[in-house]
C-alpha cells in the first residue's frame, strides 16, 4: 500500500496573475485616442462659437454703420453741400466724402461742439487694409458758389477738431453716386447746389468676401433748399407792394379810389358776384 500524498493548497483558486505589457500600452493608446478625440471635438466647438460670435459681431457692426449712413443722408437739408472724390490706388479705390451745412452737435472731451462738416475717408495702411475714420471739422471746408456745375474745391486749411474710426480692417470700400438728371454713375461727385438721387457703397471685410461684396443703395430725398425758398417768398412779397400789385390801390391810370384796387362788383340773384363795366372807383360822373 503507497503511502498517501499531501499537495499542498490542493484544490485552492489559483492565483490572479498581472497585465501583461502589450495590455497596458493598448490600454493606454485607447485612452490616449479618447482624450486626444475628447479634446479635438471641444476645440473645434470652441473655435466654431468664437466664429460665430465674431461673425455676429462683424454683422452687427455693419448693420449698425449702414444705419448711420442711412441716418445721415435721410436727414441732409436741402442747402446740404456733398462731395465726393475717389482715387484708384491699383487694387482699391481711396475715397473722400465731405458733407457741409449740416450741423452735428456731439459730446467730445466733456465739451459739447458742433461740426459744420464731417468726412468720411478711407485710410489705407501697410498690410493693404482700410480704415475708415470720420472726421469733424467746427468751419466749412468747401467753398460755396451760386454756379450749378462749377467745380468747387478742395478742403480748406481747417483740421479736423475730432476723429474716430468707425471701421477697421476693411479690405474693399467704394463710393458711386448716380445723377437724377442724366441717371449715370460716377465715382465722383463736386456738384454745387444740387445732391445725387443715389450713393451706392460696396463693401467687402476681407479678400474672400471680395469676390461677392455687400452692395447697398442709400436714397437721397429731393428736398427744397431753404435758402431758395426764403428768396423767393421775399421776391413773392416785393412784388405784392409794386403798383399794380394785387394789394394796390392805384389804378392803372394812375387815379386812387375805394379802398381796394378792384372793380366795383353787384351782386345778382343767386348769389353770383359779376364785376361792373365801365365802372369807376372814386365815384360816377
Amino acid at each position: 500500500m503507497k503511502p498517501s500524498t499531501f499537495r499542498s493548497g490542493a484544490g485552492a483558486p489559483a492565483a490572479p496573475q498581472g497585465f501583461t505589457m502589450l495590455e497596458l500600452v493598448i490600454s493606454v493608446g485607447m485612452l490616449a485616442l479618447l482624450i486626444g478625440g475628447v479634446f479635438l471635438l471641444a476645440t473645434t466647438n470652441i473655435g466654431l462659437g468664437n466664429e460665430v460670435v465674431k461673425k455676429q459681431a462683424e454683422v452687427s457692426e455693419q448693420s449698425a454703420f449702414l444705419e448711420l449712413l442711412g441716418n445721415q443722408f435721410s436727414s441732409m437739408p436741402g442747402n446740404a453741400r456733398l462731395e465726393l472724390e475717389s482715387e484708384d490706388s491699383g487694387a482699391q479705390y481711396l475715397s473722400d466724402l465731405t458733407i457741409q451745412n449740416v450741423p452735428m452737435t456731439f459730446n467730445w472731451g466733456g465739451m459739447d461742439r458742433v461740426a459744420k462738416a464731417v468726412q468720411l475717408s478711407t485710410v489705407r495702411r501697410r498690410d493693404g487694409f482700410l480704415d475708415i475714420v470720420l472726421r469733424y471739422f467746427e468751419e466749412p471746408i468747401l467753398e460755396e458758389t451760386e454756379e450749378i456745375g462749377e467745380t468747387t474745391n478742395r478742403f480748406g486749411d481747417n483740421e479736423p477738431f475730432a476723429e474716430v474710426v468707425l471701421m477697421e480692417d476693411v479690405y474693399i470700400f467704394e463710393w458711386r453716386v448716380l445723377d437724377g438728371r442724366t441717371m449715370e454713375w460716377s465715382y465722383d461727385w463736386d456738384l454745387v447746389g444740387r445732391l445725387p438721387l443715389q450713393m451706392e457703397l460696396l463693401f467687402a471685410k476681407d479678400q474672400l468676401d471680395a469676390e461677392t461684396p455687400i452692395r447697398h443703395v442709400f436714397w437721397i430725398t429731393p428736398k427744397q433748399n431753404p435758402e431758395v425758398m426764403m428768396r423767393q417768398l421775399q421776391q413773392g412779397g416785393q412784388g405784392g407792394n409794386q403798383p399794380g400789385g394785387a394789394g394796390d390801390g392805384a389804378t392803372p391810370g394812375g387815379e386812387t379810389g375805394g379802398s381796394t384796387g378792384n372793380p366795383p362788383t353787384v351782386t345778382i340773384p343767386g348769389g353770383a358776384v359779376t364785376p361792373v363795366p365801365g365802372g369807376s372807383r372814386g365815384g360816377g360822373r
